[in-house]
């Protein structure tokens, strides 16, 4: 669940602040006095969606399977949709104040907008819409407790994004507009980032740029730094937030009659509260993009190998099956006749039978099985391995050896794990 909120969260929260700030930067007239494009910018959301949707439906079924055919000229359109998006909002207040008077201009600052936004969506959205096709491992029953719980951090990371853009909005009408303003133009200098950052590596990678020295060690810095400049998007709403809580400190309790008195009270409440609210949402924000993303990414760490039996001419080793019985996995330690030092592993299966093998594989060594929510994972490639399958070789299935079970043990015959030390000689 963790890994699909703190997945779904930086892919959604920048275009949701971004149709946020437009939204509220361009935002004249109630009703029938709104201007006629002021709907242009929902339906360039709307195709921004729809086109990340079949994007991402070709590249799940493999019918585009270049990437860079669609993201190259899409990059390209949406760094100059950035720049002209930035004159927009430059010149937000002169356009919609009297907007009636210069239709025309609002309509152009509208149209920009919606294929700004209609860009950042539908470049944003495919990795994000492309989870959904991992919430059932291969071979696992559709409806699983593992499912439910990747759907939901799916659902979390979307409507955190959605309320964090809410919350932030409500700053709009308590902070002082230039505050406001300030941090809708930053945000979309970062977008304009991300975007010349992706254009720059798609280009390198084709070879139509070729950059080198200190302009090169930027463009790494800033690939290296996306979930930072993802955190700054947010943080910039810190300027209104602050600037929320100075107006609403600064609002006299003082007016003409009762009804003024309480007007200011509940300006004061409001401006405090949007303020606070914006900075607790930096805070979560940042903690989940820091510390919920290391959680995900943390190597795991191998359990300890356990004791058994060893027969005073070292030539078998004997693990009870009582010591096996909880049926969670269990490592053990050996060394070699060569002085190799070699791990196995034993597992007791469904029905009662065991699995045994090497804490290692054909395919990725000897980096060795960890046990996480009930699955055997290969630590190296992150694979789940079929419990049904270890004792049998195979894929990064354990390495196999003989044993025998029986009078209420497991015996191994320590010639067998001599003959594999190869296997954790690196």
């Amino acid at each position: 669940m963790l890994e699909q909120f703190v997945t779904v969260l930086p892919g959604t929260l920048g275009p949701a602040l971004l149709v946020m700030s437009v939204s509220a930067m361009l935002r004249v007239g109630e009703g029938r006095e709104k201007p006629r494009s002021s709907s242009w910018r929902l339906y360039g959301l709307i195709v921004g969606i729809l086109g990340a949707v079949v994007f991402a439906a070709l590249r799940a079924s493999a019918v585009i399977n270049q990437r860079t055919v669609v993201n190259y000229p899409t990059l390209v359109c949406c760094v100059i949709a950035d720049i002209a998006l930035f004159v927009v909002l430059i010149n937000a207040k002169r356009t919609t104040s009297h907007w009636a008077e210069h239709p025309r201009r609002m309509d152009m600052a509208n149209g920009i907008a919606a294929i700004a936004l209609a860009l950042t969506v539908f470049r944003a959205l495919p990795d994000v819409i492309l989870e959904l096709t991992i919430f059932v491992e291969p071979g696992d029953p559709v409806f699983t407790s593992d499912m439910l719980l990747r759907a939901l951090g799916f659902l979390l990371g979307l409507a955190a994004s959605v309320i964090v853009a809410y919350i932030v909005r409500s700053l709009r009408s308590t902070a002082y507009a230039w505050s406001f303003n300030l941090a809708a133009l930053i945000l979309l200098v970062l977008v304009f980032v991300q975007h010349l950052t992706s254009l720059f590596t798609v280009m390198q990678s084709t070879g139509d740029l070729m950059l080198h020295g200190l302009t090169f060690k930027l463009l790494v810095w800033f690939i290296n730094h996306g979930t930072p400049i993802i955190i700054a998007q947010l943080a910039v709403f810190l300027i209104p937030a602050v600037a929320s809580i100075v107006a609403g400190f600064r609002m006299p309790l003082v007016g003409e009659n009762n009804a003024v008195v309480r007007t200011h009270a509940a300006f004061r409440r409001r401006a405090k509260a949007a303020g606070v609210w914006t900075i607790l949402a930096v805070i979560g924000v940042t903690v989940a993009l820091t510390y919920g993303v290391a959680q995900t990414n943390k190597v795991p760490v191998l359990s300890p190998p356990e004791s058994y039996s060893l027969s005073k001419d070292g030539d078998v080793a004997t693990i009870s099956f009582s010591q096996l019985a909880d049926g969670h996995l269990h490592r053990f330690e050996y060394k070699a006749k060569d002085g190799t030092v070699m791990r196995f592993i034993i597992i007791k299966k469904n029905g009662g039978a065991y699995g045994v093998g090497l804490d290692a594989c054909d395919n990725c060594g000897d980096a060795g099985y960890y046990e996480k929510d009930g699955k055997i994972i290969c630590k190296r490639c992150d694979v789940a391995i079929n419990l049904a399958t270890i004792g049998f070789s195979g894929g990064c299935n354990p390495i196999p050896f003989p044993y025998q079970a029986g009078h209420g043990s497991i015996t191994i015959q320590t010639s067998d794990l001599d003959a594999l030390s190869s296997h954790f000689q690196s």
